[in-house]
C-alpha cells in the first residue's frame, strides 16, 4: 500500500496497482475499498488543475453542502479531492452504491461476463441490447426508466443552476440501475465553465448536438466553431430521454445524404441534415422496419411505438428538442423543464393488468378503454381522474396537471400545493404520504391522512383526518386552502375536464 496525502492535507493510502483503466486515468483502489484515485496519465496543465481545484472545492461545496446535498449526492459521483503522487496528478471519487454493479449480468448465466461490473447506461438505451444481451432480471420496468430520465434531469438542472455544463454527457458517463430507477452521474472533472475553463473533449457520438457536430472541423479558435455547452447537455439529455423510454435513437432513421462516404453520411445525418425520425411534418427519416433486426422490434417502428406512448407532456417535449430545438439551441427545453414533464406523467401512470408485461406501466392515453401499448393488454376497469387546480387569489386556474387513480396511490405535498416540489429541496416532513386511495365494494375512497384543511366543496364539508370521502364524477375537493393550495375535480370519464366553481 501506498501512503501519502491529499492536496488539502488529508492522509490517503491506496493500492499501487491499478485495477481498471479509463479513456484519461488509471484507476486505483484506497485503502478499504471506500473509494478510488484516478491517476491522469498525462499530467493535466495549470488551466486544467485549476479546473480540478475548483470542482473538488467551490462547486462541490456550492451543490453537496447546500440545500438538498444529501440527495444530490446521490446523484453525482464527485471527486472529493486531488493526489499529487510523485508528479502524478489523481482525483479522489467515492465508490459507486452496491445497485450500480450488475447482480446477474448478461443472458446464458451471464456469457458476456459482466456481473459484478458497473451498470453502463448503453445495456440499457437499445432494444437489441436490452433484449438480446441482458439476463431479463436486470430489465427493470417502464416505470424505473421514467425514474431514471427524471433523475437525470434533475442532476443536469442543478449543474446549470450553478453555472456548469458537463460537456460529455451521454450512456457512457451514466450509471442507472432500472430496478430501483436511479442514476449517478459520473466523469465530473471535466466541467465546463463559461468564459473560464472550457472543455476539454468534443463528447460521445451519438450524444453531440447538431451545432458541434456541424462545425467541428474548424479550428478551435474560429469564433464560428460550436463547443459544448449547458445548451449542448440540453440536447444529450433529451437524446437519453428519447432513448431510456423509447429504446431507439431520435435522429437515427433511414435517410442517406452521402452513399459512398459513410463517414461524411454520418456527419450529415448527426450534424447539418439532422432530421428527427418523428418529425410530424417531415416523414423522410422514418426507420425503415425493413432492415431492422428482429431484436430491435417492435420499438424501431415508429407507427407501432410512437413517442405519444410517453404521453402528451413528454412528446411535446420531444418536439420542443428535436423540431423546434434542433438546429436553434435557444428552443431546447431546460432541465427544469424535462423534470416537471417527468413527475407530471408520472402520475399519469396505470399498472398493466398483465403481470407477465415487461413495461409494467404504462401512461394513460385519455380514452374510455386504455390499453398497455407494451403488451396490448387492456386496463378493464374505471379510471378516476384528479385534474389538479391551484389557487392564485380568489380563483383557481388550471396546473395542466393530472392523476390517473389506481388502487394504494398516494397524495404528497407537491400535489397538494404547487409551491411544493419533488426535488432534493423538499423537506423530510413534506415526503410523508398525505391521503390515498382504495376501492372497496365497486366504489372509490379518497382517505385523508395528513391534510388539514381538506374539504368538499360542492357540499360545503370537510374531511378530517381519518376521515374518507367516496370519489364521484364532477366532485370537488379542496386539499389545503393556503396560497398556491390545490383543488381537485374528479373525472369518472375520459372526457375534458370543466373549471370548477
Amino acid at each position: 500500500m501506498i501512503r501519502t496525502k491529499t492536496l488539502d492535507g488529508q492522509d490517503i493510502t491506496f493500492e499501487p496497482d491499478h485495477f481498471a483503466q479509463g479513456g484519461m486515468k488509471n484507476v486505483h483502489w484506497v485503502e478499504g475499498k471506500r473509494a478510488v484515485i484516478g491517476f491522469y496519465r498525462t499530467k493535466p496543465d495549470q488551466q486544467g488543475m485549476e479546473r480540478l481545484q475548483a470542482i473538488v472545492g467551490p462547486h462541490r461545496n456550492s451543490i453537496l453542502q447546500g440545500a438538498g446535498g444529501e440527495t444530490l449526492a446521490k446523484l453525482f459521483r464527485w471527486p472529493e479531492a486531488i493526489v499529487d503522487w510523485n508528479g502524478t496528478i489523481g482525483v479522489v471519487v467515492p465508490v459507486f452504491d452496491s445497485h450500480f454493479f450488475f447482480e446477474h449480468g448478461s443472458f446464458d448465466n451471464d456469457r458476456l461476463r459482466i456481473k459484478g461490473k458497473e451498470k453502463e447506461g448503453k445495456w440499457f438505451a437499445s432494444a437489441h441490447n436490452r433484449t438480446t444481451f441482458l439476463d431479463s432480471r436486470e430489465a427493470g420496468d417502464w416505470l424505473g426508466y421514467l425514474k431514471i430520465c427524471l433523475r437525470l434531469a434533475r442532476s443536469v438542472r442543478r449543474l446549470h443552476a450553478s453555472g456548469l455544463a458537463h460537456s460529455d454527457l451521454s450512456y457512457k458517463n451514466v450509471l442507472v440501475d432500472p430496478k430501483t430507477g436511479d442514476a449517478c452521474i459520473i466523469d465530473i472533472d471535466g466541467l465546463v465553465v463559461p468564459d473560464k475553463f472550457p472543455p476539454e473533449v468534443v463528447g460521445t457520438p451519438d450524444f453531440v448536438a447538431p451545432e458541434v457536430v456541424a462545425t467541428q472541423h474548424l479550428p478551435i479558435t474560429d469564433p464560428r466553431r460550436k463547443l459544448p455547452s449547458m445548451q449542448t447537455d440540453l440536447h444529450a439529455l433529451a437524446t437519453l430521454i428519447y432513448m431510456y423510454l423509447l429504446l431507439r435513437h431520435p435522429l437515427k432513421g433511414r435517410k442517406v445524404h452521402d452513399i459512398e462516404d459513410s463517414a461524411r453520411d454520418d456527419a450529415l445525418s448527426m450534424g447539418k441534415q439532422a432530421l428527427f425520425i418523428e418529425h410530424p411534418a417531415d416523414t423522410s427519416n422514418r426507420v425503415n422496419t425493413e432492415y431492422a433486426r428482429d431484436s430491435e422490434l417492435p420499438w424501431a417502428d415508429t407507427d407501432k411505438m410512437p413517442m405519444s406512448l410517453c404521453g402528451p407532456l413528454i412528446s411535446d417535449m420531444f418536439n420542443k428538442a428535436f423540431v423546434d430545438g434542433l438546429h436553434d439551441p435557444t428552443k431546447r427545453p431546460r432541465a427544469d423543464d424535462w423534470e416537471r414533464a417527468l413527475v407530471y406523467t408520472a402520475d399519469m401512470l396505470l399498472p398493466c393488468a398483465n403481470k407477465s408485461c415487461t413495461g409494467k406501466w404504462f401512461v394513460f392515453d385519455n380514452t374510455q378503454d386504455p390499453t398497455c401499448p407494451f403488451c396490448q393488454t387492456r386496463y378493464g376497469q374505471e379510471v378516476p381522474i384528479l385534474n389538479l387546480y391551484s389557487s392564485r387569489g380568489e380563483s383557481f386556474r388550471p396546473d395542466n396537471y393530472r392523476i390517473t387513480v389506481y388502487d394504494g396511490i398516494g397524495l404528497y405535498a407537491w400535489h397538494a400545493n404547487r409551491f411544493k416540489s419533488p426535488n432534493e429541496r423538499l423537506s423530510h416532513a413534506d415526503r410523508k404520504r398525505l391521503a390515498y386511495f382504495q376501492k372497496h365494494e365497486g366504489q372509490w375512497y379518497m382517505v385523508n391522512e395528513g391534510l388539514g384543511g381538506m374539504r368538499n366543496v360542492v357540499e360545503k364539508t370537510d374531511i378530517g383526518i381519518g376521515e374518507s370521502i367516496v370519489l364521484t364524477d364532477g366532485a370537488q375537493i379542496l386539499l389545503d386552502p393556503e396560497n398556491g393550495g390545490r383543488l381537485i375535480q374528479v373525472q369518472l370519464t375520459s372526457g375534458e375536464a370543466t373549471q370548477p366553481s
